[in-house]
């Protein structure tokens, strides 16, 4: 009975193994990724080919990709509020800043708005072609153009001291500056110079008490010039808050109680055009129509500077100026968020009366802030707008590359099976 059982089971056993054999030579030996893609059943339903399961793939890595995108703006840019409209043109800041030629960056230094330490970022922190030459010891460093020329492409307190007077202002620096090219030696048409003048604004409170601070330490700034139509102020016109050398030890309510001192409402003063409400002579107009003025040349200059940052925002200051005028910094801007000013302990009425003091540079500050953050989120939108289309035409190339290996492909696997079949036909 063993016999006749493993006589019916080795007829079946045989023809088995010779299917294996012949499956083997037949079917092409790819394991793994080696195997070129086959279609999904669905798609072999529908009867696509690699261009369908291509645009397909296409379809779905482009929203994929979209989601994405969107997702990640959202979380970097989170939704502004625009307090006041402006239009493209004043959103987008692009100087095409020639340090070849004859293009100069003048800043307007406003005291206790970080000033300081910006200067020093433009001489010390900027990765430049000739950097400027700094001297241990000395402040002003000699920030030349490349190439040899000995004309500066930067005019600031580090750079060219102050050649216009102590902190000019924008009524200073605007009639002097380009005399004070020329009288420097610099080479060159003063009409051929194009000046780019830019500044740091600082939360009117903040700035205030850091001015306190700072004249209570001795401080006086009676060396500034205040020049404007072509004179000084007269005395009567501008009287000083102290007698003697200077006003150390003032306190803060001594401070504020001087009509007369120029830390109210500095930075509206500083960056208007003061000629248009006739200088200091408060006599010219009344207070109001002075002020609305005033007010309005602030903003208008502001606006129209190549460039201005603020204190609070370091390394959104950073990131503007860097796109503004395509420069980069070495280091990364600090935001110091401890100052003299953060450690003053006021109470609310003190706070209350120092905007009430400072209410043109409060307003100016709502401006500036509304402003700066308007163009921080257009150039961010513009950046990745730009990061996008450039993915976009990635994936563009990659789908085209795919398409062409594709056929490559399908060729190779039916010259494999080809192979196959006719050797077994030879067998």
């Amino acid at each position: 009975m063993d016999e006749r059982f493993n006589r019916w089971l080795l007829p079946p056993l045989l023809a088995l193994l010779f299917l294996l054999i012949v499956y083997q030579y037949v079917s092409p030996a790819c394991p793994g990724a080696a195997c070129p893609r086959r279609p999904p059943a669905s798609a072999a339903r529908r009867g696509g080919g690699p261009a369908e399961r291509e645009e397909e793939e296409a379809a779905a890595a482009a929203a994929a990709s979209a989601a994405e995108e969107e997702a990640e703006a959202a979380a970097v840019l989170p939704r502004l509020v625009a307090k006041f409209p402006f239009a493209r043109g004043e959103l987008c800041r692009r100087v095409r800043f020639d340090m070849r030629g004859r293009d100069v960056i003048v800043f307007l230094h406003i005291q206790k708005t970080g000033g300081t330490t910006f200067g020093r970022h433009l001489v010390r922190n900027i990765r430049l072609e000739q950097p400027c030459y700094c001297r241990a010891g000395q402040k002003k460093c000699a920030c030349h153009r490349p190439g040899g020329d000995k004309d500066t492409w930067l005019f600031s307190r580090f750079s060219t001291g102050w050649s216009c007077g102590l902190h000019a202002d924008w009524t200073e620096l605007t009639s002097c500056v380009p005399a004070a090219m020329e009288r420097r030696g610099c080479a060159g048409n003063r009409t051929l110079r194009n000046f780019y003048y830019i500044t740091m604004l600082r939360d009117p409170v903040s700035r205030y008490l850091s001015e306190w601070k700072h004249v209570q330490r001795g401080a006086t700034w009676k060396t500034s010039l205040h020049m404007c139509d072509g004179r000084s102020p007269t005395p009567d016109e501008l009287p000083t808050c102290y007698e003697g050398d200077d006003w150390s030890g003032v306190s803060l309510q001594e401070f504020m109680d001087c009509s007369y001192n120029l830390a109210n409402n500095r930075q509206v003063r500083m960056l208007a055009d003061l000629s248009l409400v006739g200088c200091y002579n408060l006599t010219f107009m009344n207070e109001s129509e002075r002020n609305t003025i005033l007010l309005q040349s602030a903003k208008n200059n502001l606006k129209n500077m190549a460039f201005f940052g603020l204190t609070e925002f370091q390394r959104k200051t950073q990131y503007l100026f860097e796109r503004t005028f395509n420069l980069k910094f070495i280091s990364p801007f600090t935001q110091f968020n401890v100052t003299r000013a953060s450690n003053v302990d006021i109470g609310e009425d003190v706070r209350q009366r120092i905007e009430e003091l400072n209410f043109l540079d409060v307003q100016l500050y709502e401006y500036a802030k509304d402003l700066f953050l308007q163009r921080f989120q257009y150039s961010k939108q513009e950046e990745h707008q730009k990061n996008r289309l450039k993915r976009r035409e990635e994936r563009r190339l990659l789908r085209e590359q795919r398409a062409h290996q594709w056929p490559r492909e399908e060729a190779a696997e039916v010259a494999i099976t080809e192979d196959y079949n006719s050797q077994v036909a030879r067998w």
